[in-house]
């Protein structure tokens, strides 16, 4: 195989433009061949801007006409399963934003697909590349904090969900949008895999925002047991005023460790002595974990040059979308939920 990555992305959106820059200013490996989105103006403009010569609405009209080993796939939730099937039978290499699809039978449909066509399938999981939960990961293996004990896990974004983002049936809510993140992040960090869920949510902003879908909800705490006796927090609030916000803490047995920051410099500023001092605070989500999208897609490039598997793959997807719909039938059915009623 070539050394040069031939990619199609499929689609055109913000997160298909922080992963477009990503393979233009970093990734020399990664190649962007084609763009594929069913929005034509989204498309042209988003194709322009990082010089994408060739663009189709669908990926099979990409499939029929350019040359590719691999996807990028960033498009919503619900039309993840199609797609990943799609690009493993025509023999394509994977990389699937989270979430990895709605529910279980779709996860095992796109591993049974991307097994049987030996294509290699990561998952999005960007935190699992950030310099910071990385060197976190490694000091808590070597027993630094000791065994840890409790993990809580907070991801606050302050954009309003999309229209279908909003509609549980399309995507899974909150939970699954802004926590996929933190669901993968502390059975990474814990060691461990969920047994037993229980979620609160409420809509603080819904009105004011003029969204009355059914069962929406702007904030969510989610309470966890894990296998080995640990416990575990995950909450969400969306839209945050604030700025975008994700941090870690993990008390263990001999200690304590926190990953991430509220400001997002280390700058602080006074120029009034009423007001006091100033930090500037992250204000999205690309400026918070820009090293992490460059690497995972570094990362992924170089799983297929060198044919070995990612850091992070389907199964670990599955377990974060298992811990999701877990989560769901909580809040809906108001009481905890094992995980083997969902697995």
């Amino acid at each position: 195989m070539s050394t040069e990555i031939r990619i199609c992305m499929v689609g055109a959106g913000r997160v298909a433009k922080v992963h477009a820059n990503s393979l233009i200013n970093h990734v020399p490996g990664g190649k962007r061949v084609a763009m594929g989105a069913p929005v034509e103006e989204v498309l042209t403009l988003t194709a322009k801007d990082y010089d994408i010569e060739d663009r189709f609405e669908t990926l099979e009209d990409a499939l029929d006409s350019v040359d590719f080993e691999a996807v990028i796939i960033t498009t919503p939730t619900f039309t993840h399963a199609d797609l990943a099937i799609t690009a493993a039978e025509a023999g394509k290499h994977i990389f699937l934003e989270k979430p990895m699809a709605l529910n279980l039978d779709e996860c095992d449909a796109i591993i049974k697909a991307t097994d049987a066509n030996q294509a290699i399938l990561q998952i999005g999981f960007m935190r699992r590349f950030d310099p910071d939960f990385i060197y976190a990961s490694e000091r808590i293996s070597s027993g630094e904090i000791g065994q840890p004990m409790i993990i809580k896990s907070l991801t606050h974004g302050p954009g309003l969900p999309p229209p279908w983002a909003r509609d549980i049936d399309k995507s899974n809510g909150n939970l699954a949008e802004v926590n996929s993140h933190d669901w993968d992040c502390v059975r990474w960090l814990m060691g461990s895999n969920y047994e037993r869920v229980y979620v609160e949510i409420a809509n603080f902003k819904g009105a004011s925002h003029g969204i009355n879908t059914e069962n929406y909800y702007d904030n969510n705490l989610v309470s966890i047991k894990f296998e080995n006796g640990g416990l575990g927090s995950i909450t969400a609030v969306c839209p945050c005023d604030y700025g975008y916000d994700a941090r870690v803490e993990i008390v263990g047995e001999k200690g304590i460790m926190q990953i991430g920051d509220l400001k997002g410099q280390t700058i602080v500023t006074s120029t009034d002595r009423d007001q006091g001092l100033i930090t500037p605070i992250y204000r999205t989500w690309p400026h918070r974990f820009e090293w992490a999208y460059i690497r995972e897609i570094e990362h992924f490039v170089t799983c297929i040059q060198t044919e070995t598997q990612p850091k992070v793959g389907g199964r670990d997807g599955r377990w974060a979308v298992a811990g999701v719909l877990a989560g769901t039938k909580s809040f809906l059915e108001e009481r905890s939920v094992y995980m083997n009623e969902v697995l």
